[in-house]
């Protein structure tokens, strides 16, 4: 992480780190990686799945996106929603925003006791990317914020994004996709959010991707065990 952080593209990083700090959102030191306390819970707990086409489950096959193999993995306690909308980005500057999605409206309407997103694949487009540094940090502060401010007070839980393999697809690409990282790993410390290091269960997996952004079933499943653990602090069974 050092050698990224050298690079031009890791000072624009950097900077957006500090424009954090310069906005007092690192007043919290700490990520809270805690596990979900589901004894709280009388009922059944409600967790939304936001994200974009890897969430809906692109590539997996019917039946396996990772909300899908994250569902029968937490068994009937949890009731697992899947919001992922395809193309979608974490900027509302970017070519599809997720935040004008009706998807984006039902997630906060199901009144979710735990959220967990994972959003900034596709940011990484040409397209979007040039307004990263301006836009991914407080756009990334304002969803999070929109879903705390609900009365049903979720656990938020955001996710670094998955790993990009070879030379990507679509514009889509590994390099801007490790840049997102540290600003992710900021804001959930300022925020005192979960983490879910969707990028490292898949680093390196290139026959888990065979499109070089969708993961296959194998790969979703790997996603799925990596949610389950941060959520329950236990490995997937």
């Amino acid at each position: 992480m050092q050698a990224i952080v050298r690079t031009a593209r890791g000072s624009r990083v950097l900077a957006a780190c500090l424009a954090l700090a310069g906005a007092g959102w690192l007043a919290a030191s700490a990520q809270d990686n805690t596990p979900v306390a589901t004894g709280k819970y009388a009922g059944q707990i409600k967790l939304a799945c936001v994200g974009d086409s890897i969430t809906q489950g692109v590539g997996a096959g019917g039946g396996q996106s990772w909300p899908d193999q994250l569902r029968r993995l937490l068994g009937d306690k949890w009731a697992v929603h899947n919001f992922g909308v395809s193309g979608t980005t974490l900027m509302k500057s970017g070519d599809s925003p997720y935040q004008k999605q009706r998807a984006f409206a039902n997630a906060k309407a199901l009144q979710p006791d735990v959220v967990v997103i994972m959003l900034g694949t596709n940011d990484t487009k040409p397209q979007n990317w040039k307004n990263f540094q301006k836009d991914f940090a407080a756009d990334y502060k304002d969803l999070v914020q929109q879903f705390a401010a609900l009365p049903s007070r979720p656990r938020i839980f955001v996710c670094r994004p998955p790993y990009i393999a070879a030379n990507g697809n679509w514009g889509i690409n590994n390099p801007d996709t490790l840049l997102e990282i540290p600003v992710i790993d900021q804001l959930a410390k300022a925020l005192k959010l979960g983490v879910v290091d969707a990028y490292a269960v898949l680093q390196g997996q290139d026959h888990l991707i065979p499109d070089h952004v969708h993961p296959n079933a194998a790969g979703a499943a790997a996603l799925a065990q990596a949610v389950y653990h941060a959520l329950t602090g236990k490995a997937a069974p």
